[in-house]
Order: C-alpha cells, then sequence, then structure tokens
C-alpha cells in the first residue's frame, strides 16, 4: 500500500515497519533519541502549502510513539532532534536518490542536535533510512497535512 507524504498513513506505516523489523531492532538497540522532523514545501508550491511536522519517539530499537501537528502548532515536543528538509529531498532520501548522511553534510537535510551523536551512530541512522525506504510511498500525491485530533 502506498502513502501520501508526509501523512499520518505513512508515518504509521514506519512506526510498523520499525517495530517488526529485526535488524533495526539489533543495530538500534542502544539509541535514545527522538525526532521532530519539519517538512519544508518545495520552491514550486508557490506558498500553496505549510511545514508539516512529524514526531518519533524511537528508543533503544523500537518506536514508541508518533505524531503529526499543524503547520501552525505552538506546542511542538522537544525533541533530541529537528530535522528539518524541504518535501523534494525527503522524498530524494527515501527513494534513495540521496544518501541521508550525504544530505545531513551537505545541509539538505539540516540537523539541529547532536551531530556528533548522529555520527557515532551512522549504523543506526542508516538502517532507520532503510525501514523507511520500505514504507511504500506516492510521491505524486498531493501534499497532506492530515494530523491527529
Amino acid at each position: 500500500m502506498t502513502h501520501p507524504f508526509p501523512s499520518l498513513g505513512w508515518l504509521a506505516s514506519l512506526k510498523e515497519t520499525i517495530n517488526s523489523d529485526v535488524q533495526y531492532a539489533q543495530i538500534a538497540a542502544s539509541w535514545e533519541g527522538d525526532l521532530l522532523f519539519a517538512v519544508e514545501p518545495d520552491d514550486q508550491s508557490n506558498g500553496h502549502q505549510q511545514v508539516v511536522y512529524f514526531y518519533l519517539d524511537l528508543w533503544h530499537g523500537q518506536c514508541r510513539e508518533i505524531r503529526m501537528f499543524h503547520p501552525n502548532e505552538e506546542n511542538l515536543p522537544e525533541a533530541r532532534f529537528t530535522l528539518r528538509a524541504t518535501r523534494e529531498n525527503l522524498l530524494r532520501i527515501l527513494n534513495g536518490e540521496l544518501e541521508a548522511i550525504q544530505a545531513m553534510m551537505t545541509r539538505r537535510l539540516k540537523v539541529q542536535g547532536s551531530m556528533a551523536y548522529m555520527l557515532r551512530n551512522v549504523p543506526t541512522v542508516v538502517d532507520f533510512v532503510r525501514c523507511a525506504r520500505k514504507v511504500g510511498l506516492d510521491p505524486h500525491a498531493p501534499w497532506q497535512a492530515e494530523v491527529q485530533g
């Protein structure tokens, strides 16, 4: 099944994928850090979209919680890491056209938080992306900003 990106359906499938992936559980066994993604509109959006936020609580190889937030949400969680990129660059990462570490180093994926921790845990980062790539997505679906009530 494919999902628009970003969407709650895609995020729920990612959580299920992470929690059922034995390899990820082993590689990320010592990872302690939640992520807040800021998905920015592409340049060609002409101002029709706003930043969409989604949150993943990753802890010792499992995803404990997922959430999406309204674009103008004031009470965003204080995550250990905030990652910010355009939808286009995130889709390039998810489609395997751009490696996540390369995107971080070239600032196409901006990281707020301890870059040293990220670099010490490159296998976890790479395997997280492998799991995310397993989730079916429809890159041509319209921008989705569905959020939890």
